[in-house]
């Protein structure tokens, strides 16, 4: 059941004509910590007012008042994005606070680790109602206000695990690799109307996802690979230049935005050369842990944390990130 539940500051200020970010009714789903936290962050400092969606009812409240303290016009609705009447609850609370919806950022989702033989097919549709079809409902029940206003426009955060599929991490992969199709192809149809859709190809960043992430197989072993590559600075990014970056792409309404240099070349080579890639996706996949005759499923990465072999200080950079952006802590 959605809840909206509002700040005292709700100042609204006219968007001005050559910007889509500026001043704008925007809603941020999976903004209760992480980068939806952080793009809900630089939108407020742009005037914006926004609602901010998650599930946990707790974090969301404490996200807003972060967000309101500054004055920002925040408001935040529970909800399950999942759910069939999701999108006209959200939007319904959307209108209720600040009226017709200008710009939406998808940004909800869920990271599941682990070797194919670990996975379930249920795996698959959970990655698949969150990061599919969820923002394929919000987009389609938003449309008449995207059309109505001026420079309607939505943004999609798929991931570059949606152009290279990453071993360990399938589920994620496919859906992603849906969500970016998806996107890709609402660019073309929808620009007749006059609504912009970035897609936003994120590779690693240091948000503390290391410890919401759910782990399969051996679940210490697989945390420890996953920990150590979204936490250290040559494989991730920071996360508070990620988001400014996507506020910018959105604000110029451009079609694509591939984030790390890690994420820009690989993308590269996959497309120029998809069989070497996969050569190289092989050999990633075979250094990776083995398959266990006894997977456990669904473990959080806070718990995994606690059994893994990987010395702290390698999450050191993550962990900081974590507590900043609302993750939980590894190991509680």
């Amino acid at each position: 059941m959605a809840r909206p539940s509002r700040s005292r500051h709700d100042r609204a200020q006219p968007s001005g004509p050559a910007s889509r970010t500026a001043a704008r009714t925007t809603l941020v789903t999976g903004a209760s910590r992480g980068l939806g936290l952080l793009i809900a962050r630089e939108l407020v400092q742009r005037d914006c007012r926004v609602m901010l969606c998650a599930r946990d009812h707790d974090e969301l409240r404490w996200a807003e008042r972060r967000l309101a303290a500054n004055g920002g016009a925040v408001a935040s609705v529970t909800c399950d994005i999942t759910a069939p009447e999701a999108p006209q609850q959200i939007l319904a609370a959307v209108h209720e606070r600040f009226g017709p919806l200008e710009l939406l950022v998808n940004n909800a989702g869920i990271i599941q680790v682990g070797p194919f033989d670990a996975l379930r097919e249920e795996d698959f549709r959970q990655a698949m109602e969150t990061m599919l079809f969820a923002p394929l409902r919000l987009i389609t029940a938003a449309l008449p206000d995207l059309r109505r206003t001026e420079k309607g426009t939505v943004v999609n955060i798929t991931s570059v695990g949606g152009r290279i599929p990453a071993p360990h991490m399938l589920p994620y992969v496919a859906a992603k690799f849906a969500a970016t199709g998806l996107s890709q192809g609402l660019r073309a149809e929808l620009a007749a109307g006059g609504v912009s859709v970035t897609t936003v190809l994120p590779g690693l960043m240091r948000t503390g996802s290391h410890t919401a992430a759910r782990f399969h197989g051996r679940a210490p072993a697989e945390y420890s690979w996953f920990a150590a590559a979204a936490s250290l600075p040559l494989l991730s990014m920071d996360a508070e230049r990620a988001a400014r970056a996507i506020v910018r792409a959105a604000d110029r309404g451009r079609a694509e935005l591939v984030l790390t240099p890690a994420a820009w070349i690989g993308s590269r080579v996959h497309g120029l050369a998809p069989a070497t890639m996969t050569r190289l996706l092989t050999l990633a996949a075979r250094l990776l842990p083995g398959s266990s005759p006894d997977p456990v499923h669904d473990v959080p990465g806070a718990e995994a944390a606690r059994t893994s072999p990987l010395p702290r200080w390698v999450t050191t950079l993550g962990d900081h990130a974590g507590d900043r952006f609302g993750e939980p802590r590894a190991g509680d």
